[in-house]
């Protein structure tokens, strides 16, 4: 199979598609694709000056291009509605991609108490898709998106302590996260078949990329990266996942893209897995609920 390339996403005229931490990374060229392809791009993130830098920047390659700021902080659930508000206002919305995201940070939480890397992650983009459900499920052909990680295969879900009230590891969070993502991708598609929706839940990861993500692993962690380093997808190219899992016509409900080599560490995007405990029914089920009775956010299927 040939490579996959930024050449090979076809002409996304008359959508829209929405992205969270979409100004800088993967995110950033994710939408900058999309945004020469056709698309209105709603770019989600926390910080006008950011977003206005990253729109300057899509408008000097296409000056044609729609882009629009949405505010959004995923660690406010009071932002998230708020987000999710303008977005409704939309006369369409054909995708929601679900990018954003932190990595190993030390402990913090969100305003709303939750651990950081869970209550962005995963919460925040729960209740995202959970306001904008009603714009997506009718839409022929609408994709959710969630991009997850290869820290996914160290993930479990610490039902007993879910706000790392107990101990608080980092990367085991953040693969918690990743986890919970993939989780949160199949139950949503299980339930989109049940409700007969035309739309689809598909995920996928970047590999490994160089990005601004990396920002607070730890300096000893960080030394054991820079082999890697060497074989690392740049932004540009961990999007390409993303890409295709938005916009390719042979994407399926439930399925998972990544890079091509390097044991999934970079170049390309081709159809993946992921591993066989994430397609856990009932402990997605559990999930679910929980994610549900911690947001408040009720799904209309």
């Amino acid at each position: 199979m040939a490579d996959y390339r930024e050449s090979d996403v076809p002409d996304q005229t008359g959508k829209t598609v929405f992205i969270t931490g979409a100004n800088t990374g993967i995110g950033y060229d994710t939408a900058r694709v999309l945004a020469d392809r056709g698309a209105k791009i709603l770019l989600g993130c926390r910080s006008e000056s950011r977003a206005n830098e990253a729109i300057a920047k899509i408008k000097a390659i296409n000056k044609h291009a729609d882009v629009t700021w949405v505010p959004l902080d995923l660690a406010s659930l009071a932002s998230v509605k708020e987000a999710a508000d303008q977005v409704n206002q939309e006369p369409r919305l054909d995708a929601l991609v679900n990018n954003a995201g932190v990595m190993m940070p030390p402990k913090e939480v969100t305003s709303d108490g939750f651990e950081l890397q869970f209550g962005v992650n995963h919460l925040g983009h729960f209740a995202l898709t959970g306001h904008l459900i009603d714009k997506l499920k009718d839409q022929p052909g609408a994709r959710i998106v969630n991009v997850s990680s290869l820290a996914h295969r160290q993930g479990s879900i610490e039902f007993d302590d879910i706000h790392s009230d107990k101990s608080y590891n980092r990367m085991q969070r953040y693969g918690m996260s990743k986890f919970a993502n993939i989780l949160f991708t199949y139950e949503l598609q299980r339930r989109l078949e049940a409700a007969n929706s035309p739309a689809i839940s598909v995920a996928c990861h970047p590999g490994g990329s160089n990005t601004e993500l990396g920002r607070h692993i730890p300096p000893l962690l960080a030394l054991l990266f820079i082999p890697l380093s060497l074989i690392m997808n740049s932004s540009a190219e961990g999007a390409l996942p993303t890409l295709m899992a938005t916009t390719d016509a042979g994407v399926g409900g439930g399925d998972y893209f990544g890079p091509k080599k390097w044991g999934e560490m970079a170049h390309s995007a081709h159809q993946v897995d992921t591993i066989p405990s994430s397609k856990d029914e009932a402990v997605a089920k559990r999930l679910w609920e929980l994610s549900s009775e911690l947001t408040g956010v009720q799904y209309t299927l």
